[in-house]
């Protein structure tokens, strides 16, 4: 019971990484707040006795109301998890501009305004976690993939400048770099390949573990972040892509 005592906060909790993540806190004695924009997490939040908010994370009303829950209902917040994402296939010359500002909105700014809301309860608790769910491909490249990846990458950044000024605080502050994870994403991902059975299989024969990630593989290593048993890790990108970037060729 890692994080028993602990209130959790988890953006993008309906589907995919989120939903296994808020399963994991619970099951480790979290109290946890499940926050997305689909309806799917009220469902998702009953399951695990879990409290569920429908909210648009990549507005500042739909953080105001993640927050303000946890703290009506629970008191305060320990662990903030920011996994909400979305996906838009296409190179940087194929990304129209509502594109590139829909991706922003909620994978970068819903951070930011998330972070913001997060930073004051953690300080009054004396501290806590923030774990930022970003990717592999903020530390390479897919040319396909340009705008996520740039959003990606900058939440690396912002996890250093966080880390290295509410260190002092007891708040730290960690990303996860996921690569391929069984989720609706990646679904998507290879629906857009001309042969989507021949891209999942050479794909797959690039890992070294010859699998994909589950969303509990992630789920595990968001648990870890968010409890006390790394509470000398702050700073730093853990990634969780089963050996793929050990590569060279």
């Amino acid at each position: 019971m890692r994080l028993e005592g602990k209130v959790a906060v988890v953006t993008g909790a309906a589907q995919g990484v989120g939903e296994a993540c808020v399963r994991r806190f619970a099951e480790e004695g979290a109290r946890v707040v499940c926050v997305d924009v689909r309806e799917e997490v009220e469902d998702v939040a009953a399951g695990i006795g879990a409290l569920a908010v429908v909210g648009d994370v990549s507005t500042p009303e739909g953080n105001d109301a993640a927050f303000a829950a946890a703290v009506e209902a629970f008191g305060g917040v320990d662990v903030f998890h920011a996994n909400a994402a979305i996906q838009i296939m296409g190179s940087l010359e194929e990304t129209a501009e509502p594109a590139w500002d829909a991706l922003h909105a909620t994978n970068l700014r819903g951070v930011y305004l998330g972070v913001q809301r997060a930073l004051p309860e953690l300080r009054k608790r004396g501290g806590g976690s923030i774990v930022i769910t970003a990717s592999i491909l903020g530390i390479v490249g897919d040319p396909d993939l340009a705008a996520y990846g740039a959003m990606k990458g900058g939440l690396r950044a912002l996890c250093r400048a966080l880390a290295t000024a509410h260190g002092p605080e007891n708040i730290r502050v960690n990303t996860i770099c996921p690569g391929d994870v069984e989720t609706s994403l990646l679904a998507d991902f290879f629906a857009h390949q001309p042969d989507p059975e021949a891209a999942r299989a050479e794909i797959t024969e690039r890992y070294p573990l010859r699998r994909f990630a589950t969303p509990r593989d992630v789920a595990n290593v968001a648990c870890f972040l968010a409890s006390d048993d790394a509470s000398y890790l702050t700073g730093i990108d853990v990634v969780v892509d089963g050996g793929l970037l050990a590569r060279v060729y």
